[in-house]
């Protein structure tokens, strides 16, 4: 059991005040305090109002994100996107080991394209906003927390600077089910979240935002489809590290 002040408590705690902080906001909008377009109180603001710290607003911030509840302009601040239509994609639940390297196939295909559009495609702003999701990944796993929300949001990131709603629509939907790591038993996240495989996977997601940076499609599709390629192995590799890989184990 984790001790009171472990990184694994203080994760828990971060995510659950998080989650007072997300409610606050949606509050808002919900009862037309916040309405589209609006700008969301800064960063102190909210940190004096609720009495939490800049990690937990950051990471609420995050959630807020990937809902498509706010988009956050970098220097700017955080304004109210409107409601998102109902385009739901029934794209069926990821419970299995089999249903989730599945799913990594999708997101080779989407993924793929999304990073070849984004690196023709990303602004400035975009580029921005995903420097930060990546020093939100490192922040997160230096701070021993889970860093499922920021990789969740660099991702979103790369659809968004497509500047085709639908992949975003479309990824959003799939949600956790991006990253693999929040969706497996507990016994095979301690490779996952070992350090050699967050170096590697942080590293593959700088190759991804250098290439998009410097406007290579191809690179950065080859980058990304690389990545998601070797998510996959690590999953495997996770999973026989576990238990003995049988053929009942892969269905």
């Amino acid at each position: 059991m984790p001790t009171p002040g472990s990184p694994a408590t203080l994760a828990r705690r971060t995510q659950s005040l998080a989650e007072v902080v997300v409610d606050y906001v949606k509050q808002r909008i919900a009862t037309g305090e916040l309405r589209i377009g609006d700008k969301l109180p800064t960063e102190s603001e909210l940190m004096e109002a609720l009495g939490v710290s800049r990690t937990v607003v950051r990471e609420a911030t995050s959630r807020l994100q990937a809902k498509a509840l706010i988009e956050t302009r970098h220097g700017i601040g955080s304004f109210v996107l409107p409601p998102r239509q109902d385009n739901t994609i029934h794209l069926g639940a990821a419970s299995t080991l089999h249903d989730i390297l599945a799913m990594l196939e999708l997101r080779v295909a989407l993924e793929t394209e999304c990073a070849g559009l984004a690196a023709q495609r990303a602004t400035p702003e975009n580029l921005a906003t995903l420097q930060q999701a990546l020093d939100a990944i490192e922040a997160d796993q230096a701070a021993g927390r889970d860093s499922a929300a920021s990789d969740l949001r660099f991702h979103l990131t790369i659809a968004r600077a497509t500047g085709n709603q639908h992949f975003v629509t479309v990824l959003d939907q799939l949600g956790k089910t991006l990253i693999p790591r929040s969706r497996i038993d507990a016994s095979q996240v301690g490779y996952l979240n070992s350090q050699e495989s967050r170096t590697t996977v942080n590293r593959e997601h700088h190759s991804i935002f250098e290439a998009i940076s410097r406007k290579e499609p191809e690179a950065a599709r080859a980058a990304m489809r690389m990545h998601l390629s070797n998510s996959r192995e690590r999953l495997r590799r996770a999973h026989d590290l576990a238990a003995p890989a049988t053929p009942e184990a892969f269905t």
